[in-house]
């Protein structure tokens, strides 16, 4: 397993740096915001490793992807929710009808600082942004939170790894495995939070 890991991250690292890694990035955002299970974190690390100097533009891109790919999930929840829940909870990790509820009774008291919150943190987003969409909580509201948290993310991860590329990197290279079930414990606790706040 280790193994595999070493060989997923060396080749992100290196297609990182090819001529597509930007179309790549705003796609994944784009699609982690809405449905797909994995972060765009991942690749913004690898471009930034790769060339430094793209390390603003790939926030940029990255924010951009993110945003589009929420209201994306808005609208899947505003418009289409009744017809794909089953879908979403059957297929997407962690999104579950007692975290669906949750979110919704978040939406009634805190529906800016929900979508800040999950933007910024390992709270699975997706069931932010659909959800969002289901509870029909401002627009407006909605793009300025998902904005905002999303764009410092992404630029924090970027800005570290600017200041900090080649230490960060060797740090990368020595720890990957444990950096990679460390993630896997927030997003997982990212969940749990969603079920047990209130």
């Amino acid at each position: 397993m280790i193994r595999w890991y070493r060989s997923l991250y060396d080749w992100t690292l290196r297609w990182a740096s090819t001529g597509s890694a930007g179309v790549a990035l705003f796609l994944l955002a784009l699609a982690e915001s809405s449905f797909f299970p994995i972060p765009p974190d991942v690749l913004l690390i690898g471009i930034v490793l790769a060339d430094r100097r793209k390390a603003w533009r790939a926030a940029g891109i990255a924010t951009a992807g993110s945003v589009i790919g929420g209201l994306i999930g808005y609208l899947i929840g505003w418009a289409f929710w009744n017809a794909t829940a089953d879908l979403f909870y059957r297929w997407v990790p962690g999104f579950n009808p007692e975290v669906y509820t949750r979110v919704a009774e978040l939406y009634e008291m805190h529906n800016f600082w929900v979508v800040f919150a999950a933007g910024f943190t390992p709270i699975p987003y997706k069931v932010i942004t659909i959800g969002a969409g289901v509870a029909r909580i401002s627009l407006p509201i909605f793009f300025i939170a998902s904005a905002l948290s999303r764009g410092a993310r992404f630029l924090l991860v970027a800005g570290l790894l600017y200041r900090f590329g080649a230490p960060v990197r060797r740090f990368l290279d020595r720890h990957l495995w444990w950096l990679t079930l460390l993630f896997a414990a927030l997003l997982i606790g990212g969940f749990v939070a969603l079920t047990s706040i209130g």
